[in-house]
């Protein structure tokens, strides 16, 4: 069967918009396909006729039927043309489902809680348990223009691979930053890119952990370097965390005992507490890893929501002992996993070779996006607007916690994290949310020993979400969740 010689005459180009020709032309396409305008069996107006009626060029009717037939939604036959595919069952009985419960496992697990942060059926929201911003509260303009300049620039310079360490002048724009910081990092002696931070600390462990070894975490911590260590046979040992940065009694004493190889601080707006590290505490630790001999990592992943110049280790060590670990995917996109390790030149050169035998290069595409952000100026305005809807939001939301009959006895200097007590088990306060399809992140994921525990780490994030606010007030209400 073929389409009437008029009926693809009903789909006009929009010259000048976002969006390209190609595409307008697939998006017409699918819509009649799917609504049976154009039914299983029909064959296509020819590359040339359809570029005639529609006034484009062949080269963009041929992208479109290419992108159509790689969606299975057409067939090319050599010599015939291009032809509507038939409609599997699967796809025309696609309906989306309802939301289905979290159905949290016997003991909630660090596993559970990442699976359940990328389902993309959670109800309400995962305001407890994302440790992402909102996509409404970043700029996707900004990062789509620097999508599309660095398209437009570079060409055959992303069909091979870039440099092992990173794109160079990315790693110009990074030391520039750092040293607007204090930091002293060289782009040639101290930088190397990775994937995003959890890759630069991956690399790290994998570099200088061997099973057995002790490695000194905070107590609370990010919960998946626990799993990272782990899967180096690594012995995770915490140290209290107090609002002035790792008790330093605790680490004299667990530093002597253990002879640990690293410790790993998240000195500015820690993960989940968000407090930042005092200027006595970071020269106690300083003097503590001199005197037990062990390295530093410096998890920077949040710093940006700081104002201001912060305390850090690696301002104060210059990158002898301590190694600073950061990233943009928090602050620009997601999807950009865009990261960075500073370090001293002899311990950068092994991790860079150890990146190119597990993976060569990281994305030089990615890297491209992030320096023309950089290098445009358009990065600091964007984190300084960011940074004051965030610390709004935060004040909001611990208003909230408290009418809510949570405690928060320390107060966050700045970022995006509460670290709440709900009076009773948190790990029983999240099933009971799983069960309402609420995703909460309990205290017990962010205790290296998994240790019971009445703390919950809310995001600012969920500031308007009104729905989960109703659903935590219910379950702070319910006497199921008072152990009753």
């Amino acid at each position: 069967m073929t389409l009437s010689s008029d009926s693809p005459s009903r789909w006009r180009p929009v010259r000048g918009n976002d969006v390209t020709l190609a595409a307008q032309l697939v998006d017409a396409l699918t819509r009649r396909i799917e609504d049976e305008g154009l039914r299983p069996g029909s064959r296509l107006p020819s590359i040339r006729a359809m570029a005639e009626q529609a006034g484009v060029s062949r080269f963009t009717v041929v992208e479109a039927y290419d992108r159509l037939a790689a969606s299975g939604l057409v067939q090319s036959r050599r010599g015939a043309g291009f032809f509507v595919a038939a409609r599997s069952p699967a796809r025309s009985a696609a309906v989306p489902a309802p939301p289905a419960a979290l159905d949290a496992p016997a003991r909630i697990d660090i596993a559970w809680l990442l699976r359940s942060m990328f389902r993309e059926t959670v109800g309400p929201g995962m305001p407890g348990g994302a440790g992402l911003l909102p996509p409404e509260w970043l700029d996707a303009d900004m990062v789509a223009g620097a999508v599309r300049a660095v398209g437009r620039t570079v060409r055959n310079n992303l069909l091979s691979y870039g440099q092992p360490q990173g794109y160079p002048a990315l790693r110009q724009q990074i030391a520039a930053l750092l040293q607007g910081l204090g930091v002293p990092a060289h782009p040639e002696h101290n930088l190397l890119t990775t994937a995003g931070v959890t890759h630069g600390l991956d690399l790290i462990a994998r570099l200088l952990v061997g099973p057995g070894d002790a490695v000194l975490v905070e107590d609370p911590a990010w919960f998946v370097i626990f799993g990272r260590l782990a899967a180096v046979g690594a012995r995770v040992i915490g140290v209290p965390r107090t609002p002035a940065g790792p008790d330093v009694e605790a680490l004299e004493r667990l530093a002597a005992q253990h002879r640990p190889k690293l410790f790993i601080v998240n000195s500015v707006v820690h993960n989940p507490t968000g407090h930042t590290l005092s200027a006595g505490t970071a020269y106690d630790i300083l003097r503590i890893a001199e005197r037990h001999d062990f390295m530093l990592v410096e998890d920077d992943t949040y710093s940006e929501l700081h104002p201001g110049n912060a305390m850090r280790l690696s301002v104060l060590d210059r990158l002898n002992r301590v190694m600073l670990v950061g990233g943009f995917s928090k602050m620009l996109a997601p999807s950009l996993r865009v990261g960075y390790v500073a370090a001293a030149p002899a311990l950068l050169e092994k991790l860079a070779e150890l990146k190119m035998l597990s993976g060569l290069t990281s994305s030089e595409l990615g890297e491209r996006v992030i320096h023309r952000i950089l290098a445009e100026g358009q990065f600091r305005r964007h984190v300084e607007r960011v940074r004051a809807r965030v610390d709004v939001a935060r004040e909001r939301c611990v208003k909230l916690l408290l009418e809510r009959g949570f405690e928060v006895p320390q107060m966050p200097h700045a970022g995006m994290f509460i670290w709440a007590d709900c009076g009773r088990d948190a790990e029983g306060l999240a099933r009971a949310a799983a069960e309402r399809n609420l995703l909460l992140a309990p205290g017990t994921l962010f205790s290296p020993t998994q240790a019971p525990s009445t703390y919950l780490r809310f995001s600012a994030s969920m500031v308007d979400n009104d729905a989960a606010w109703r659903m935590v007030e219910d379950l702070m209400r319910a006497p199921a969740a008072r152990g009753a």
